[in-house]
């Protein structure tokens, strides 16, 4: 079985296409033998979907934004060997930006790596675009491609901006609802989206009945855990793909009203396992790579800076 872009976007793929694509500039820099190689060699084909977990974009800047997916044919597995249902080395992911959503006039493409080492997700930090204007993108691997996103590029330094629409959201509880305000969100089409904070709780409700259950039914406190909260919620999908995101965290994407060293429980982190803080020590960066890809940190361009009035666990930080 094969997942091609013609079958969700009514745009054709084929695999003489994608070897176009892997031989093609790199954003501006032209690949090198080596990596068109390996990109040939360890293109798969696909049983299941590995673009399960959808697309999104962030860190909009004059002249670009950065891109994210993450390879997960096996999207809620539970096994830390295997996160998304991946083994083995880095995965090499072919992407392509256009100027209209049809993806006809393709105007960049790219080979980046879905590394192993963070669970096979790919973060693109695409430069050499015009400023103040939407583009589309997509991946493709192997004889796979993904839906089609839309990024926006950040207005010109020093150009009047007439406005700039902006949509808030926050405290998102699974288990307690839907999220079709998401899909409404997405649908009136803003600029950015900004997540306040409890992007996703951590704790499952023991209170019935609840609307739905969190896939694996237990709290998050694990890299896998909390990797597969949510993200095959389809409203939630739809939102990163249609809108550049902006994440910042509140309490329960570690824990309930947690403030310094202690939470609602006063749970002494002190107490947990060595390799259990190590790991912890992580999760909000794994946060942020799951729901927004990282705001590149060149010099000279205007970021929105998250303003944080939490601070991290202190044996946690890492």
């Amino acid at each position: 079985m094969s997942f091609r872009a013609s079958e969700r976007n009514n745009v054709p793929i084929d695999r003489r296409r994608l070897v176009g694509y892997l031989g093609a500039a790199s954003f501006g820099l032209v690949a090198a033998p080596a990596l068109i190689g390996r990109a040939l060699a360890q293109a798969p084909r696909w049983a299941a979907d590995p673009f399960s977990l959808g697309v999104a974009s962030g860190g909009p800047r004059p002249d670009g934004f950065v891109l994210w997916t993450r390879l997960a044919p096996d999207p809620l597995s539970a096994n830390p060997a295997t996160p998304g249902g991946m083994t083995g080395g880095d995965v090499p992911v072919a992407s392509e930006i256009a100027g209209d959503e049809a993806m006809r006039d393709v105007v960049r493409r790219g080979v980046a790596d879905a590394e192993a080492a963070y669970g096979w997700s790919v973060h693109v930090d695409v430069a050499g675009l015009l400023p103040g204007r939407p583009y589309w993108y997509r991946f493709l691997c192997g004889d796979a491609a993904s839906r089609v996103g839309r990024a926006m590029t950040a207005p010109a330094a020093a150009a009047p901006v007439e406005r700039m629409r902006f949509g808030f959201v926050s405290c998102a509880n699974y288990e307690h609802g839907y999220f079709a305000a998401y899909r409404h969100l997405a649908e009136e089409n803003p600029d950015m989206v900004l997540f306040l904070g409890d992007y996703f709780y951590e704790y499952v409700e023991e209170i019935r009945p609840t609307v739905r259950r969190h896939s694996d039914g237990i709290e998050a406190a694990t890299l896998p855990t909390y990797r597969n909260r949510y993200r095959l919620d389809a409203d939630l999908q739809q939102l990163h793909a249609q809108t550049p995101a902006l994440v910042t965290w509140d309490d329960h994407e570690v824990a309930n009203d947690y403030a310094g060293r202690w939470s609602q429980f006063n749970d002494d982190p002190d107490l947990l396992p060595a390799p259990a803080r190590r790991r912890l020590s992580g999760l909000l960066r794994a946060h942020a790579g799951a729901a927004n890809p990282v705001a590149s940190r060149r010099a000279g361009h205007a970021r929105l800076r998250p303003l944080r009035l939490r601070r991290p666990h202190r044996s946690l930080d890492g």
